[in-house]
């Protein structure tokens, strides 16, 4: 058996950590964040929102049940790096094809374990999300150092370019190698709930959407079509779609005015739901305008408000930016829902429009399925657009 290598992680403060490497052998620079989920590796380096962000995972171990097709979120990882306190020595679930070492060695993506996660965690909770680089061939610290000063910025960054689809498709309800039908625990009845007879075409821009959103859609009574994030309004018309969905998406959401304005000349027009950077891209469209949070929502154990029916939901999510509440003041924009940790707007809806968001991501059920519902709710928006009710 071959002894692990030694890796290093450096910040741009100038920390480094010192650790056991996997995956890949490769130097790779990007933003240092954190997600505090339970379970879930596999979904969270392949979520393209993670694109140019190397993640550390706040449980312990990390690695012991595997990767596997269904669980995907994309056609490979996209996250540039990951860290963990332990990698587990063995893989023991009956769905797993591979073990994470070797599916990041298989994409190129560099690993990192036994750094003390604790501590980097409340580095980047005091001083906020950091530039970073991490190694795991041979490379000194001043040297990681220097390179992750030398990484551009996460503000500005026009990441959606890089995830988002080459041509139109349209995401097949009969493909089984889609995976739409929902995983169901033996004994239970989750997820088996019919769709609707109706079904509506709805198209989505793909900004760096995951693959559980389509199958979400799918379930929900909705026939997908997939466009490319740089799809203009016209294009999008001529497709006749009963709506419109917005995807989630890496990068600074003010560094894609391309997309404002589609989003800003689609949504009079259709029935319009967007998630996490679709739903910063409306913000931008209706007017308002988005800053960077210190460390981010990552995880799967938020807290949101729906302030007006008080009810309280347990949501997932990944994001680094945020609407500025203060920029939609006095314009057609009621705030929905509120993260009850820092107060943060985390659900729009336009006051004439049919046209709504969240910040969270309503497909990802890390356990709860809270959100779940919004896929209903989008389904009969464009129900009661079609039968002239609004």
């Amino acid at each position: 058996m071959s002894q692990p290598k030694p890796a290093l992680l450096a910040l741009e403060d100038g920390s480094v950590f010192h650790g056991l490497a996997f995956g890949a052998d490769a130097t790779i620079a990007g933003e240092c964040v954190f997600n505090t989920s339970m379970t879930g590796y596999q979904e969270i380096l392949t979520d393209p929102s993670y694109f140019g962000q190397i993640v550390t995972l706040t449980a312990p171990m990390i690695g012991n049940y595997g990767v596997n097709p269904e669980d995907a979120e994309a056609a490979g990882p996209k996250a540039s790096g990951l860290v963990v306190r332990e990698l587990s020595p063995v893989v023991s679930n009956w769905r797993a094809k591979l073990s994470l070492g070797d599916y990041l060695r298989k994409h190129g993506i560099p690993g990192i374990s036994e750094v003390d996660t604790r501590a980097l965690t409340k580095k980047l909770r005091v001083d906020g999300a950091m530039k970073c680089c991490l190694s795991t061939l041979p490379l000194s610290p001043a040297e990681a150092v220097a390179q992750a000063k030398a990484w551009r910025d996460m503000a500005g960054s026009d990441y959606v370019k890089d995830v988002s689809c080459a041509q139109p498709y349209v995401w097949r309800s009969d493909d089984p190698d889609n995976f739409n039908t929902a995983y169901q625990p033996v004994g239970t009845h989750f997820g088996d709930a019919p769709a609707p007879a109706q079904r509506f075409r709805v198209a989505a821009f793909d900004y760096g959407a995951k693959y559980s959103i389509y199958r979400k859609l799918v379930r929900h009574g909705f026939d997908v079509h997939v466009m490319p994030a740089g799809t203009t309004a016209e294009q999008i018309l001529e497709l006749q779609p009963d709506g419109l969905f917005l995807s989630n998406g890496p990068g600074d959401p003010a560094a894609l005015p391309y997309i404002h304005q589609t989003v800003t000349a689609l949504i009079p027009q259709l029935p319009t739901f967007g998630i996490c950077l679709g739903h910063q891209m409306i913000t931008h469209a209706l007017g308002g305008s988005t800053f960077k949070l210190k460390f981010g929502h990552r995880g799967g154990n938020q807290p949101v408000k729906n302030l007006e029916t008080g009810k309280v939901s347990i949501t997932a999510q990944n994001h680094g930016f945020a609407t500025d509440t203060h920029s939609i003041e006095g314009k057609s924009i009621v705030v929905t829902e509120v993260n009850l940790n820092d107060h943060t707007v985390e659900g729009l809806r336009h006051k004439e429009l049919p046209v709504f968001s969240v910040q969270y991501h309503p497909e990802a059920a890390p356990g709860p399925n809270d959100a779940d519902p919004l896929f209903t709710d989008f389904y009969r928006m464009i129900e009661q657009r079609k039968a002239g009710k609004i």
